[in-house]
């Protein structure tokens, strides 16, 4: 299951992505496909056609973690 995230690295804007698990304590780097930027546009310092970027752990701040629209519930009516 891929999650989405916004990754907040150190002197940048926020990158939002696809990670195919959340890092664990070990870990020190993060692979994240279809980076861009949180209004859906291309990062100025990536190439035109990247689809993986991995960025280690250690210049990343803050990683926020967006509820999947696989989670949403579904609510429905029944009448009796």
């Amino acid at each position: 299951m891929a999650y989405t995230v916004i990754l907040h690295i150190a002197g940048e804007t926020a990158i939002a992505g696809e990670v195919e698990e959340l890092p664990k304590p070990t870990d020190t780097i993060l692979v994240v496909t279809n980076p861009r930027l949180r209004d859906g546009k291309d990062i100025h310092y990536l190439e035109a056609n990247v689809v993986k970027v991995i960025w280690p752990i250690a210049k990343i701040n803050l990683i926020e973690v967006l509820e999947g629209t696989d989670e949403e519930k579904i609510i429905g009516f029944v009448r009796e």
